[in-house]
């Protein structure tokens, strides 16, 4: 029971923690959620990222510039629908803004942009194949049960496609082909953290 710690002695390592940081730490708890919240407004409203950042000073645009990389980079996901092509541009064009190294920012995007049209081409075919085996392979999973027991008349009358197991086993599969974009994407934007 001694281990644990009453609310005041974590309270008092916290202080201890505040108190030992650097300056370049304090300035960097301050500065990066501000930028984040940039990022947010950037994001919901049409804020001109470059204005913004010139309000401050270099050393704290420094850290602005991270939270509004951190939370751009973050958004950046899947084309799975308009809405979401639309952030990703917007994050993409936000980046173009703070980013300074532009060769290996347009070098990062030519990977990412490969990955989404990857996943909007070929990736939709993949998944209009996929979907009719697994509607075929449930259809017939079915059909024995049916059988089993003794039921094989009932199988016209069922629709496959509404039933909470196909269902299940559909968000499965797609939950398996999209990981294998997620993966290269994930990489892509760790290496966008990575740039300037």
């Amino acid at each position: 029971m001694a281990d644990i710690k009453s609310a005041y002695e974590i309270a008092m390592e916290k202080m201890k923690e505040v108190e030992s940081a650097t300056p370049e730490e304090k300035l960097q708890w301050k500065f990066v959620p501000k930028g984040e919240e940039l990022a947010g407004k950037y994001l919901k409203d049409d804020v001109n990222l470059t204005t913004e950042l010139a309000k401050y000073s270099d050393t704290e645009r420094k850290y602005i510039v991270q939270g509004v990389a951190a939370i751009l980079i973050r958004n950046i996901d899947l084309p799975k629908n308009d809405a979401v092509k639309k952030t990703n541009q917007k994050a993409m064009n936000g980046l173009s803004a703070i980013k300074k190294d532009k060769k290996g920012l347009d070098n990062a995007f030519s990977k990412i942009k490969y990955i989404f049209n990857h996943y909007t081409e070929q990736g939709e075919a993949q998944k209009k194949e996929a979907y009719e085996q697994v509607k075929a392979q449930f259809a017939m999973k079915l059909q024995q049960a049916l059988q089993q027991q003794g039921q094989t008349a009932r199988m016209n009358n069922i629709d496959v496609e509404r039933q909470p197991q196909f269902q299940e086993e559909w968000r499965k599969m797609l939950t398996r082909l999209d990981a294998q974009y997620i993966q290269h994407l994930n990489e892509y934007k760790h290496e966008l953290q990575g740039i300037n």
